[in-house]
């Protein structure tokens, strides 16, 4: 996947990456961590699910490394099974409300804007999760307390709580396939 170049500088691209960070990854895998979490799992469903909007605003200056991204999908209790996601996002008009925990998150306490995953529907499992723009500096998102860790230290782990976070519909990546769609 590229990083299209109408929204960025770099011509940097999921295929490339392993080349470029595999020689530096072997000695030291703290710029892999990053990097691999700012372009795939951040930018991917921008790049790929993103109106133009969303990417002129929530992709341009993290593909320049001007801001930071991360990405919310594990939960304490279920990992990474998006089909059991306890975070929810309930629509209310124009509006959003999200509220729960993501868990283990990679760049957390660095991070600008975060891709979150949240159960819409319920009764649609899998189906009925959606991707979700979330800036970090939106009332109601805190974080919980970095992670003392072992390796990669270069960059924080912890979690992203949301209590009441209030979205626009418009940072709405897409609605009721969020499963399929982190995992294309």
């Amino acid at each position: 996947m590229r990083v299209n170049l109408v929204f960025s500088y770099l011509n940097f691209t999921l295929f490339s990456s392993p080349r470029i960070l595999n020689p530096y990854g072997r000695r030291y895998a703290p710029p892999r961590s990053l990097i691999t979490v700012q372009n795939s799992l951040y930018g991917g469903p921008l790049q790929k699910f993103g109106n133009h909007e969303q990417k002129e605003e929530y992709l341009t200056p993290y593909a320049t490394g001007s801001k930071i991204g991360c990405f919310g999908l594990s939960e304490p209790g279920n990992g990474s099974d998006a089909g059991a996601a306890s975070t929810t996002a309930v629509k209310k008009g124009d509006e959003y409300v999200l509220n729960g925990t993501k868990a283990w998150i990679t760049n957390a306490h660095d991070s600008n804007t975060a891709v979150v995953f949240a159960t819409t529907d319920k009764s649609l499992k899998h189906r009925g999760i959606s991707a979700f723009i979330v800036p970090t500096d939106t009332p109601g998102f805190s974080l919980g307390e970095k992670e003392d860790k072992l390796g990669i230290c270069a960059s924080s782990t912890g979690n992203l709580i949301m209590e009441d976070v209030v979205l626009p519909a418009s940072n709405l990546l897409g609605e009721g396939e969020g499963e399929p769609r982190q995992r294309q």
